[in-house]
């Protein structure tokens, strides 16, 4: 007979979570199912052990625990379930879990990450209304209505942002309020019916005076303020009259664009001799070698030692190395840390860096998705590649991909199927070649997954044994 389990927060699951794990009691023998709750239940947990665990009791990693608890304020029917199916396999040694290579590792982090990210967004998109004070009434009220269980973190970030301010945030799940000392939380609550106040319209008339026709960008625009959460914006009703007035200047635009368009004579030059003479950059964030720094944060430089045996180059900084200015940071460089876990290989021994130095991406919806460079940006950083490989010296190269191996070997009639396991000299040093991460992520065959897995794993030891000076025959 199957256990039955009603759990209204993360504490409640967690409660139960330890004992049917005592009991031994497999996902398939319970039916979780879920009390309505009131939001700021999902309570933290300084460390990751009970002080008040019996001996015996299991004990997780503080990066499990972490992702658990913050996959809880996912809502989704199962998330008890599936919450419990991943601390059932890590209780018997399935460590792969936390892999995004692992179909519930890799859903587990994307619960996570989608938390986070609507956490973020509710600090961001939540406005307060001021309203005359009466005895016990808060003097700021807001509404919003998150996609997941995030009150609770909203509630926190306020409370250490408004000092002692009395505030009200009331959500279709429930209510969170500070009394300028103590946070407190209730049953939902509406706090849309309240009157423009005079902050509010000083906020419309700097948003109005600081919107730029000339650099709108519709999609954009969208990509950073979701369209969902407009209509609890006070700015969001001046955004249509915005965005037209900007298409009614546009089109005057558009008449010089046709006159452009209008063949002329062609000159005969090559596209190098073209360009201006200019001093080469110093630094990445003075490159202007190719057009991608202008849609990208930042540069992302290499980081490790100085003088690694060992260079890791992969393709191009993703969404979340753009953002911090780190490479490898992301879902490919948590992968990537599993293989050099399965490999033997210290991350912070080797070298990590990019052949194209910018992300190149195109917005899609609320994303920006990443877009393959051309063989003119791999060109143009090749630049910067090779100052790092001057400096570094390193004797085996790894190249993570097809841009990185033809920004390495100079030319993009190279092929990664043809260079797979099959190391070769170039310009003194070695190169291995191997899949980038991001591709075994994608890979929806999970037999081709593991394949594409193994073979970077292998690819890593063979670069050790070459920079140790060993010979390796072809495989």
């Amino acid at each position: 007979m199957n256990a039955r389990a009603q759990v209204a927060s993360f504490e409640e699951w967690r409660d139960a979570a330890r004992s049917f794990i005592a009991a031994g009691m497999a996902p398939h023998e319970i039916d979780w199912s879920e009390e309505g709750q009131e939001p700021g239940l999902f309570a933290g947990d300084e460390g990751v052990q009970d002080q008040h665990a019996q001996p015996g009791v299991l004990q997780v990693s503080r990066e499990l625990f972490g992702l658990l608890q913050q996959a809880a304020s996912f809502r989704a029917a199962d998330r008890w379930a599936f919450l419990y199916r991943v601390l059932w396999r890590w209780s018997h040694g399935d460590r792969i879990v936390l892999s995004h290579a692992d179909e519930d590792g890799m859903r587990l982090q994307m619960m996570a990450k989608a938390v986070h990210r609507e956490a973020h967004r509710m600090h961001a998109f939540l406005r307060f209304r001021e309203r005359p004070v009466d005895a016990g009434d808060p003097r700021f009220v807001a509404w919003y209505e998150p996609e997941h269980d995030v009150l609770q973190d909203a509630a926190e970030h306020f409370s250490k942002r408004m000092g002692r301010a009395t505030w009200l945030i009331a959500t279709p799940q429930g209510n969170a309020s500070w009394d300028g000392a103590q946070l407190h939380y209730g049953p939902p609550g509406n706090a849309r019916a309240e009157p423009d106040d005079i902050g509010e319209a000083l906020w419309l008339a700097y948003y109005r005076s600081t919107f730029n026709p000339a650099r709108l960008n519709t999609d954009a625009m969208e990509m950073h303020m979701p369209v969902r959460y407009w209509k609890n914006l006070p700015e969001s009703r001046l955004i249509p009259d915005l965005v037209s007035k900007a298409g009614a200047g546009a089109q005057r635009v558009a008449q010089a664009r046709e006159v452009g368009r209008r063949d002329g004579a062609v000159i005969a030059i090559e596209a190098a001799d073209a360009q201006p003479k200019r001093d080469e950059p110093t630094s990445l964030d003075q490159c202007r070698r190719c057009e991608l720094w202008e849609r990208a944060t930042q540069g992302v430089p290499g980081s490790g030692p100085e003088d690694a045996p060992i260079m890791l180059v992969g393709e191009q900084p993703g969404d979340q190395e753009d953002l911090a200015g780190q490479a490898f940071i992301g879902p490919a460089g948590k992968l990537l840390d599993d293989v050099f876990a399965q490999a033997g290989l210290q991350r912070d021994t080797v070298y990590l860096t990019n052949a194209v130095k910018h992300f190149r991406w195109e917005p899609r919806g609320k994303r920006r998705l990443h877009k393959t460079p051309d063989q003119r940006h791999i060109n143009a950083c090749n630049y910067w590649l090779e100052q790092e490989i001057a400096g570094i010296g390193p004797r085996v190269v790894v190249a993570l991909g097809a841009t990185a191996l033809k920004s390495l070997m100079h030319t993009s009639k190279v092929t990664l199927t043809s260079m797979l396991g099959k190391p070769l000299q170039h310009e003194g040093r070695w190169i291995v070649t191997t899949y980038h991460p991001s591709y075994v992520l994608r890979v929806p065959d999970e037999q081709l997954r593991a394949a594409a897995f193994a073979d970077m794993v292998r690819a890593l030891q063979t670069a050790q044994r070459l920079a140790a000076g060993e010979a390796v025959e072809p495989t």
